[in-house]
């Protein structure tokens, strides 16, 4: 089957979180056998700073963010058995999602893919006339990026035919254990772009655990923070491309997850970083959030902080010993439970058995 796929980059994870995600999915889905073309609008620099070429496993489409643009790839949808439009792709996100519904042929599926469903419903609760509200009827179904049963109700709420929750997961092809790389070499590090919606929590979990242990070595990755006053014992790196994931996890004494607010509110979401960490057999710290023991087990495979003052006590009794046993028992359990492999899995009997023979021969 083809799958018409229109999201923020498959190429760059420039101000791009999800592009782990997708690249992981959709990789083992084209090894499943779907012809993959994934449409990407030329914005926000992200070509400039790409993390890998277009893949042999999927066509790449990237286009220019203007209303001919738009129009071009939006003519393609026709060609399709499966069209998607992902939330966040940045520019005509409202116009695309109505584009692949009025463009898909009959009997195509036609699915939103939320990869911040949190923050998508909180809007349309705000919002009678919301774009993803607006289209529900139209769509077969809607996959998140996570959410658990909270986001499932919420969705099915508002009109979803269907609400899967498809979660973040490890390709042990391109992060798994590597040797430390002085470059990230810290006590504790994160890697998180600035954002609104996150940075009071960076400042009580990260920022707040730096200030009270100033002999320790602390590391910050990400987009934004090169105006963030900081400890003086914070050293900030920038963009941290994909392919330095591995050294930059695998380094430190500890690595830290820091939720944004909706996705902590709600829960059931863990971030790429929490698998793509454990991947490399780094020690995971997490703020705390319903649901982390569906994924990995407090104490013993990740280690829960309800605040700065955690984080900080954390570190103060964390041996080299006891991170590796912790990164090591992570390492085991995400490779075994929450690889790629399984979620595509998982959405191709969701997929196979959406598109029915009838549905196909209309």
């Amino acid at each position: 089957m083809k799958i018409a796929f229109y999201g923020s980059s498959l190429l760059s994870s420039y101000w791009n979180g999800a592009a782990t995600y997708y690249r992981g999915l959709l990789r083992d889905l084209a090894a499943r056998g779907y012809e993959i073309t994934f449409y990407e609008p030329d914005a926000f620099d992200r070509q400039k700073h790409r993390d890998i070429d277009p893949p042999e496993w999927a066509k790449v489409v990237v286009w220019d963010a203007t209303p001919d643009g738009l129009r071009r790839v939006l003519a393609e949808a026709k060609q399709a058995d499966i069209v998607v439009k992902a939330s966040g792709v940045g520019v005509f996100d409202a116009e695309l999602l109505q584009g692949v519904i009025d463009h898909s042929r009959e009997g195509a599926l036609r699915l939103f893919w939320d990869v911040d469903a949190a923050a998508t419903l909180e809007e349309m609760r705000g919002d009678a006339g919301h774009p993803v509200r607006r289209a529900l009827s139209a769509l077969d179904m809607v996959l998140t990026y996570g959410g658990g049963p909270p986001v499932v109700a919420a969705y099915q709420g508002f009109g979803a035919a269907r609400c899967v929750p498809i979660y973040n997961a490890l390709d042990p092809s391109t992060h798994h254990p590597v040797e430390p790389d002085p470059r990230f070499a810290s006590d504790l590090a994160f890697l998180g772009n600035r954002l609104p919606d996150r940075e009071a929590r960076v400042e009580e979990f990260f920022l707040k655990a730096a200030a009270s242990l100033p002999d320790r070595a602390f590391l910050i990755g990400g987009n934004g923070w090169e105006t963030k006053t900081m400890p003086s014992n914070v050293r900030h790196l920038g963009h941290v491309y994909t392919r330095e994931h591995n050294a930059f996890n695998a380094t430190p004494r500890a690595v830290l997850n820091v939720a944004r607010d909706s996705m902590a509110d709600i829960g059931f979401s863990p971030a790429t970083r929490v698998f793509e960490a454990a991947g490399a057999g780094a020690c995971l710290i997490t703020d705390a959030w319903e649901g982390i023991e569906m994924f990995l087990k407090p104490g013993e495979e990740v280690l829960v902080a309800r605040d700065g003052a955690d984080v900080a006590d954390h570190l103060r009794g964390l041996t080299p010993e006891v991170a590796r046993r912790i990164g090591k028992a992570a390492l085991e359990r995400v490779r075994a439970e929450h690889s790629y492999a399984r979620r595509g899995a998982q959405v191709d009997a969701i997929l196979r058995k959406a598109a029915r023979p009838e549905r196909n021969a209309a």
